[in-house]
């Protein structure tokens, strides 16, 4: 099972893969409920992809009804606002869509982002 930690190191590792270990891990902690794969705070090193992993796990929290660990909190927004999809026309969409712990960070993404159908 993959820790938020070992997410961020797999993204950095082959960013042009990214999607692959986070949806790894949404998958993961659906099936597992396990909060010890958020236990240990990752370096803040890269502030769009922290952003988007803390978003993440307090969505899946959230979705759970677990209480996320304390060290999310102080994870900071994005600097700047990323809009994952990277598409021009879908911007608006996701400003619409975007849930609110992704909004909270600045980071955008269409409703179904974690979706796995």
């Amino acid at each position: 099972m993959l820790t938020l930690s070992d997410v961020k190191q797999q993204i950095e590792a082959d960013s042009q893969q990214w999607l692959i270990p986070l949806m790894d891990f949404v998958d993961d902690m659906r099936y597992y409920r396990d909060m010890a794969v958020l236990a240990r705070p990752f370096a803040l090193t890269n502030p769009k992809l922290d952003a988007l992993l803390a978003s993440t796990a307090e969505y899946l929290c959230d979705e759970l009804n677990l209480e996320p660990h304390a060290w999310l909190a102080n994870v900071p927004a994005s600097p700047d606002p990323w809009f994952v999809a990277g598409l021009e026309s879908l911007k608006a969409i996701a400003l619409a869509e975007s849930p609110l712990r992704f909004r909270i960070r600045k980071i955008f993404v269409l409703e179904n982002f974690l979706s796995r159908v």
